[in-house]
């Protein structure tokens, strides 16, 4: 979940306008599906990690998914509230992200609905980097510095950033994309791409049936954030998905159900290939 800015200061990349904050790592729900290939110590930051190039449509092709958020994050205050370069201002390094009210983690829905994306991208002949390589209640970050560079000396051709929302507000559900501006010196020459690429996420995601989210200014599913350490610090085309309001049972219903995360996942890796042609 992604914070909304709330008055001079904004806290970074996981939250939305509410909910995210103070979510702990004990709650209860379902496996965390966390990873066995890490290769971070055992109370630190995740390794980013890279997949091998394969055959199919996308051979040749480098995309960057980025899980929100980390299972530990919450044990590690001192860590993750250390303030780190966001594009021209400090922000702290990350959050705990938000829950569902019956305890799944923000952090493990985006790690699961991830695998299923890394899987099918991989299939498809592509070569995939993960900001993070495991979901653990033992590791913190990584920071959003480390998330909004990811990708950019190896070339990647594009960078997903996935998430689940935790608004409050009355009857608040569904999904918006967000993108960031035409800001210089930091996201001029990404912009027009990155908008590109968010229109073709809501549209796949809208076609696979979800709604757009009935609390953003709007209500056409697409954002712009300029507060964004991980938009703002790329240096390719990157969106940042809030793919449904985890505190709306209509939503959580989805979200907490392996058919519903492999649906979200074949309209992400369905608008990667019609970004990539």
């Amino acid at each position: 979940m992604t914070l909304h800015p709330v008055g001079p200061a904004v806290l970074v990349l996981v939250l939305a306008l509410s909910g995210c904050a103070g979510v702990g790592v004990a709650a209860t729900g379902p496996s965390s599906g966390s990873s066995t290939s890490a290769t971070a110590g055992p109370s630190g930051s995740p390794s980013v990690s890279a997949s091998a190039p394969g055959e199919g449509p996308l051979s040749g092709r480098t995309v960057v998914v980025d899980p929100g958020h980390q299972l530990g994050n919450s044990r590690f205050p001192r860590e993750t509230g250390r303030l780190v370069p966001a594009g021209g201002f400090r922000k702290p390094c990350n959050t705990t992200g938000t829950a569902t009210d019956g305890g799944y983690p923000e952090a493990t829905f985006a790690w699961q609905v991830s695998q299923v994306v890394v899987r099918r991208l991989e299939a498809l002949g592509a070569r995939v980097i993960l900001t993070r390589d495991r979901n653990s209640t033992r590791l913190w970050g990584p920071c959003v510095d480390v998330r909004g560079r990811a990708g950019n000396r190896a070339g990647a051709d594009l960078k997903l950033s996935i998430h689940g929302d935790g608004s409050y507000a009355a009857g608040a559900h569904g999904f918006h994309v967000i993108r960031p501006p035409d800001r210089a010196p930091w996201t001029d020459d990404i912009a027009r791409p990155s908008r590109r690429l968010a229109l073709g996420v809501r549209r796949e995601l809208r076609d696979a049936g979800f709604p757009y989210a009935t609390y953003t200014a709007g209500g056409d599913g697409l954002d712009v954030r300029r507060d964004l350490g991980t938009l703002n610090l790329s240096d390719v085309p990157t969106v940042l998905v809030e793919l449904g309001n985890m505190r709306s049972r209509v939503d959580a219903a989805v979200m907490t159900r392996r058919a519903g995360r492999a649906r979200y996942a074949a309209a992400l890796v369905k608008a990667v290939r019609g970004f990539l042609g």
